[in-house]
């Protein structure tokens, strides 16, 4: 395993998945069965048909831009964080904002033993957590909420280089205002309305156009994590919703 990666598992304020180990050996989330494409279906056709790739890229960072103060935005990559379960490799949540729910989780088929939570101390730590997940081997998803900070287009670069080492899917999450900043993502998404993404750019294909997603593309009798966008200046009415 990548000795940074090691570095990050190691500190206190990173939690494994039941512990992340059986019989004083790591689980399978180090293992060596690595995605053989470089893509990733959403898990939605309406979404997928829009993609230049078809799904998501890999290799490369997505950003996706919400007002959300919650988790809510973690629905869209529910199918593809099922899929890459398979794998048997990490998937890593970076300071999110709270505690992913277990239980949704692995109803929906997500292995928790491969989850990773890492809470940075500060922004620096945040980055290079980042960064080392991204270019470790060993996960296959990396979610990152950088919050509301400035980032510069030479930090979101180090972590698109870090991207391309790997085949990881990368998120960065991002506030709205975000929009306005050039980026080096190769995807840019908001989700300005319920159960709607709006593709802001990608390398190579359609931008500037809404997709709806629809319900009945949802696994049926699961629960499902949506968020409804913020309205006013009150931060207080931007909630996760959980419905079928």
């Amino acid at each position: 395993m990548n000795e940074a990666l090691q570095q990050v598992i190691r500190r206190n304020d990173t939690w494994r998945g039941n512990e992340g180990r059986f019989a004083g050996q790591f689980l399978s989330a180090n293992g060596d069965r690595h995605w053989d494409e470089d893509k990733l279906s959403t898990g939605y056709s309406t979404l997928d048909t829009e993609l230049q790739q078809d799904g998501w890229p890999l290799g490369s960072t997505i950003e996706l831009l919400s007002d959300g103060c919650g988790l809510g935005a973690m629905g869209l990559f529910l199918p593809a964080m099922e899929n890459l379960s398979e794998q048997g490799r990490w998937q890593v949540f970076i300071a999110p904002p709270y505690t992913p729910y277990a239980p949704l989780l692995a109803a929906r088929g997500i292995d928790t033993q491969q989850v990773l939570l890492v809470h940075p101390k500060n922004r620096e730590d945040l980055l290079w957590a980042t960064e080392q997940a991204l270019r470790s081997s060993t996960c296959s998803a990396v979610f990152s909420w950088l919050g509301a900070d400035n980032y510069s287009y030479s930090e979101l670069r180090k972590l698109q280089l870090a991207a391309a080492s790997g085949d990881s899917l990368a998120v960065l999450f991002r506030p709205h205002q975000a929009a306005c900043n050039h980026a080096p993502a190769g995807l840019r998404l908001q989700m300005r309305e319920y159960r709607k993404v709006h593709i802001l750019k990608q390398r190579g294909g359609n931008q500037h156009i809404d997709v709806d997603l629809p319900p009945a593309e949802d696994v049926p009798q699961q629960p499902q994590l949506w968020e409804l966008p913020a309205w006013g200046d009150n931060s207080e009415q931007c909630r996760p919703v959980l419905g079928a």
